[in-house]
């Protein structure tokens, strides 16, 4: 047989089996019936447009804060039937009748959370980064393809259509030979101050909370100040150089970086927070399918600066730089500066977009936009500015081992997992 047949065969089986998997999720009659995990923030949010998708069922509310329930059974006005209540995923994920999970829990618990739905034959739609770590994304990868399941990471740009258009453009060759793109954040967080260790509030499982993590509970490290701290979070460069990173991934088609650099410190905000308040990550790219003979793409965020005042005058945005032209998102509008004026604006709700080509590919009728190797390359980069940072180093990055030349850096491609919390092997 050769090779070629042998790569279609394979390929053939992984998306029909992902397809297939769940028998009852693949007919248009019956309910792909979702528990969505972490309840504070984006499992609020993401909980109407799931329930609002045709032949979704909300199943359960996962959250070891009771007190986060009341806030997403609102936002879902009544549901009929109501979904169970739970603390522990682990009990959620015994429900065989359950046929997908929606992890929006904070970072450390993404992988974890993930690969054991993927054992059990969940799918999965995780949020960004999908990650706490480089190593735990290789591992969510394997999962999927072990276990047959679809895993969609949360960066929905990837369904909205003017993001598919600004790609369709620069591939095009509209733009030209492509050498820089740039993505920022710049925008006023508060300063955290300084908080004691005390007991946790009353009703919270702050064990489960923690997970694979250690530590006592703090009010800082609790709820969203969570991601400042490197045991628990990202950072803001994981928080949302994600969605910029992975929108000039997509765009300019490109892969793995060879070079990785980072400048930046805590050099406004005088409080516990570990991560950067100052931040800017140098990624060079050998070249790719994109047309490039080599690109830099370049992550920045000043979380303290006024609104607006941002480069281009945006608080968020992002610019990809070609010989013929500059391509500038402002949101997720984008026009062409020094081309040939083309322009182009969102269109739809790029979250449920996202949320029904997820659910579409559960059934077997759509590929994924942003299938769980594409939001590991992204998230990669992330981990890969954070290490640069931490270590001080300039690395290189073999993207075959997905490890760099430096051994201090490879310590930070992985963590220490507490007892009952390790993640599995796959």
């Amino acid at each position: 047989m050769s090779a070629t047949r042998r790569q279609f065969l394979a390929t053939s089986a992984l998306t029909l089996s992902a397809a297939s998997y769940n028998r009852a999720a693949d007919k248009a009659n019956e309910k792909v019936r979702v528990a969505i995990m972490g309840l504070r923030v984006r499992g609020k949010q993401l909980a109407p447009p799931f329930a609002a998708t045709p032949g979704v069922e909300i199943a359960y509310l996962v959250d070891p804060d009771p007190a986060m329930v009341k806030g997403a059974l609102d936002a879902l006005k009544n549901p009929d039937p109501a979904p169970k209540v739970e603390t522990d995923i682990r009990k959620v994920l015994e429900d065989k009748s359950v046929t997908a999970v929606v992890v929006s829990a904070p970072d450390h618990w993404h992988a974890l959370a993930t690969v054991w739905a993927a054992e059990r034959g969940k799918h999965v739609y995780c949020e960004k980064p999908v990650s706490h770590n480089l190593n735990e994304g290789k591992r969510m990868v394997a999962a999927a393809r072990k276990y047959k399941v679809v895993i969609q990471a949360g960066t929905q740009r990837r369904s909205q259509p003017s993001v598919i258009a600004a790609r369709e453009y620069v591939q095009s060759g509209k733009l030209g030979k492509v050498a820089f793109a740039r993505a920022w954040i710049a925008g006023a967080r508060p300063n955290i101050g300084f908080t004691k260790p005390e007991a946790a509030p009353k009703g919270v499982d702050y064990d489960l909370w923690l997970g694979p993590a250690s530590g006592e509970f703090t009010k800082n490290r609790f709820h969203y100040n969570w991601h400042w701290f490197w045991d628990l979070g990202t950072g803001e460069i994981g928080n949302n150089g994600i969605h910029g990173l992975d929108v000039v991934r997509y765009v300019l088609q490109l892969e793995a970086p060879v070079k990785v650099s980072c400048a930046g410190g805590k050099y406004h905000y005088d409080d516990e927070q570990q991560t950067p308040d100052t931040q800017i990550a140098t990624f060079d790219f050998a070249g790719g399918p994109g047309g490039a003979a080599g690109c830099t793409v370049l992550w920045e965020h000043r979380v303290w600066e006024k609104k607006g005042q941002g480069p281009e005058g945006q608080s968020y945005g992002i610019s990809i730089h070609g010989d013929k032209g500059t391509l500038l998102f402002d949101g997720d509008t984008w026009k062409v500066r020094g081309g040939d004026d083309a322009a182009e604006k969102p269109k739809g709700d790029m979250v449920g977009l996202h949320i029904r080509n997820f659910i579409d590919a559960i059934r077997g009728d759509a590929k994924l936009n942003a299938e769980i190797e594409e939001g590991h390359k992204s998230t990669r980069l992330c981990h890969l500015g954070n290490i640069a940072y931490r270590t001080g180093k300039v690395l290189k990055f073999d993207a075959k081992t997905e490890t760099t030349d430096s051994p201090e850096a490879n310590k930070l491609l992985s963590r220490e997992y507490r007892k009952g919390f390790e993640l599995p092997a796959v």
